[in-house]
């Protein structure tokens, strides 16, 4: 095994786990906060979505995969406390860029030349490109820790 495949073998379980977590659950369940000043998943999802193209950014321009106009902004920082779902994705559209911008995220790893790994980021919480594509799985496993505490107040039995 070699970084490329491990780190593909990371990003594919974040993908795993998010993708069973949100598999019953409907858009209203997207929606339910577990506390005040919370997220939900839905604004987290749309997050993940945005964030894993701002990191592929920091590998090249060309490795971004363009998202509908205004959705970098619907799911900022300054947006996360909206419950309205009329200002959001629906499930359905959320699970589909979740899954194309994972596919996206491996094609760009599957063609980037191993030298590229070492490369600087331009990022301190992830200063190579290597940690960066490392982060796409373990950011998305880091929410999905969320969604299982969300999952089991609304009445469904652990998966994992």
């Amino acid at each position: 095994m070699d970084a490329k495949e491990a780190l593909r073998i990371s990003m594919n379980m974040g993908n795993y786990v998010a993708t069973a977590y949100l598999e019953d659950l409907s858009d209203a369940d997207l929606l339910h906060r577990p506390a005040p000043g919370c997220n939900h998943i839905n604004w987290q999802l749309g997050h993940l979505i945005a964030s894993s193209g701002h990191h592929m950014s920091k590998i090249s321009p060309a490795a971004v995969m363009p998202l509908p106009a205004g959705f970098a902004e619907k799911y900022s920082a300054a947006t996360s406390g909206v419950d309205d779902p009329a200002r959001l994705c629906s499930k359905a559209e959320l699970a589909d860029l979740f899954r194309r911008q994972h596919e996206h995220a491996l094609k760009v790893l599957a063609e980037l030349p191993d030298s590229e790994l070492d490369r600087n980021s331009g990022l301190e919480y992830a200063p190579t490109v290597a940690s960066l594509l490392s982060m796409e799985g373990s950011h998305v496993l880091m929410h999905a820790g969320q969604w299982a505490v969300i999952r089991r107040q609304l009445g469904r039995k652990p998966l994992f």
